[in-house]
């Protein structure tokens, strides 16, 4: 796990890899930032006359009230709509980032002496990839609006969001790498043998991508410059994505070869 993180530093900085970090962060920026321009503001006027009529959070307006804190106020409504926005835009960057860019990086790993002539069995799909993904997204978004009401909580915003996006950024990383190159069997019997090496691998990956989770949840500038700041946070996100599918790449790849060789099964091609 750490050679293949070595090997993942190393290969983040090859202008392939940096080109595939600039790719899902202009696609993704443009869709996002044409729902700003159209939303942002209506969705702001929304949330604060839903937090001044709705019983669920009129009371909060009057403890602040009374205790002289009026001006946190100002940044409920930013802070509400930041936190609801952050998984719907961090899941659409990974699928987005699951779909186009893992497969060019495998092609990328594939030309590798390591890899090279590697034996493909195509045990996964297209369809099947959309399927997986479409399956862990559902099941991500359903943990997410579990836990959605402690969000909010210092704490919690920068442990809660780490797991979940570890989880997913696993089985979508997962299924992606081995799809071209592993067997139905092998991808099972893989994700079996390795999980708890491949979910830390995920929660690390999602450590990383919780720094601009950070900033956003923590800083006032964050908030009233949302639009703005997003954009830079995305090429952060699209650069760890890159670098986690490097990771679970060169992890996966070398656990297939000793995998084959281990049950007799031939490695290359003949």
């Amino acid at each position: 796990m750490l050679r293949a993180f070595g090997l993942s530093i190393i290969g983040i900085f090859h202008p392939k890899m940096l080109w595939l970090t600039i790719r899902p962060f202009l696609v993704i920026s443009v869709l996002w930032g044409m729902l700003f321009f159209f939303m942002w503001e209506p969705a702001l006027e929304s949330i604060r006359i839903f937090i001044t009529t709705s019983f669920l959070t009129a009371w909060l307006s009057d403890v602040m009230s009374a205790t002289g804190w009026d001006e946190i106020r100002a940044v409920m409504a930013p802070l509400l709509l930041v936190i609801f926005l952050i998984p719907f835009i961090t899941i659409s960057l990974l699928a987005f980032v699951a779909f186009t860019s893992v497969p060019a990086v495998v092609r990328y790993l594939i030309k590798q002496p390591n890899y090279a002539q590697l034996y493909e069995a195509h045990g996964g799909s297209l369809l099947g990839s959309v399927g997986y993904a479409f399956l862990s997204i559902f099941i991500c978004l359903g943990i997410v609006f579990l836990t959605f009401p402690i969000w909010w909580i210092p704490p919690m915003v920068s442990v809660i969001p780490p797991l979940i996006w570890g989880w997913l950024t696993m089985r979508l990383m997962t299924y992606d790498v081995l799809a071209r190159h592993a067997s139905e069997d092998e991808r099972v019997a893989l994700m079996e043998a390795h999980r708890w090496q491949l979910l830390a691998m995920g929660i690390i990956s999602g450590l990383f991508g919780a720094v601009p989770t950070f900033f956003w949840a923590t800083s006032a500038i964050a908030f009233v410059f949302f639009p703005v700041v997003s954009f830079m946070a995305l090429w952060i996100y699209s650069l760890v994505f890159i670098f986690s599918a490097l990771w679970f790449g060169h992890y996966l790849l070398d656990a297939l070869k000793v995998y084959r060789v281990t049950n007799g099964v031939s490695i290359h091609v003949n």
